[in-house]
């Protein structure tokens, strides 16, 4: 598909999903105050070129998907062994606030809130600002730019933090997590507040798809090893309890966030990244998996389908 074929689709996409109201933002400040008809869809190759549709040079939180480049800085950092004793790699088939351990008290994966915390505390650094600062070093390397954080999101998210304090307790007296509890929910949390745009996550999708490479350069932020490891655990754990689905519907690595964004990798090909704040029960952009749908089906972009993408 040419150049412009491919920008004509997304955008008959995005204005298609404008159309669907269902859901509502996330219930904090942040989240609920944002403009509900916000819509962006983007691709990124590994030359770095970007095609976007809708609002895509808005910038939102990252929020959950930081998991995901979390979760490969930690490979990088300790090991895949050392992670792996730490945490999982299976479906929970729980939402992502849920405190799911296996048997043995590890975190099912490192993409429900347990497994995240978890993970942080495997990052470079003593303390949880040390933390915060290696994954954002890395998010910002792989959008090609200096990433603000939301403040007003990380107060906000502290204020409230019982639920994931709780968890983090509990995985210590289990010794299962390294370092402080309050540390480790202070530095995941300033994690999740990193901001960026939709062609920019789409931009990371892309650097996980490429081996870790970052689109247009030769910089290798990522391991090999690594970034095939974060894919595999987006494409059976990134959408928590709507992961069945997604594979069957969409059929790409993917992993959302309570702000609305959803990145997907294809590959070897290209990154994808949507954006919409309504939300489903499952926490994930109503628009975004709807846009994600539609794009994957006309590029024939499902890792299941026979043949080659269209892209």
């Amino acid at each position: 598909m040419d150049t412009a074929d491919l920008q004509a689709l997304m955008d008959r996409i995005v204005e298609s999903v404008r159309e669907v109201d269902d859901g509502e933002p996330h219930e904090l400040p942040v989240h609920r105050e944002a403009d509900r008809d916000l819509t962006a869809l983007a691709l990124v190759d590994s030359e770095d070129d970007r095609m976007a549709s809708g609002d895509s040079d808005v910038a939102f939180p990252v929020q959950s998907m930081s998991k995901a480049f979390a979760y490969g800085l930690a490979i990088d950092t300790v090991g895949l062994d050392t992670v792996f004793e730490h945490v999982d790699v299976e479906p929970s088939g729980d939402a992502f606030n849920r405190i799911s351990l296996e048997a043995g008290d590890r975190p099912d994966n490192p993409m429900i809130n347990a497994g995240a915390l978890t993970v942080h505390a495997l990052l470079p650094g003593r303390t949880g600002e040390e933390r915060f600062r290696a994954v954002h070093d890395l998010l910002s390397r792989m959008a090609g730019r200096h990433l603000a954080v939301n403040e007003d999101l990380v107060e906000q998210e502290l204020a409230d933090a019982h639920r994931n304090l709780g968890i983090a307790h509990l995985l210590k007296a289990l010794g299962v997590l390294p370092g402080d509890p309050h540390d480790v929910v202070q530095g995941y949390t300033r994690q999740c507040a990193i901001e960026a745009t939709t062609v920019e996550f789409a931009r990371m999708a892309a650097t996980l798809a490429h081996d870790g490479v970052v689109p247009g350069t030769d910089e290798q932020v990522l391991s090999p090893l690594a970034a095939r490891q974060v894919l595999s655990v987006m494409m059976t754990c990134g959408m928590y309890d709507d992961a069945g689905e997604w594979v069957t519907s969409v059929g790409l690595p993917g992993k959302s966030g309570i702000a609305g964004g959803i990145i997907a990798a294809v590959p070897g090909r290209c990154g994808i990244a949507a954006y919409s704040p309504r939300l489903d029960t499952h926490g994930s952009s109503v628009r975004g998996i709807l846009a994600l749908e539609k794009l994957s089906g006309e590029l024939s972009l499902h890792l299941l389908r026979p043949g080659l993408a269209k892209i």
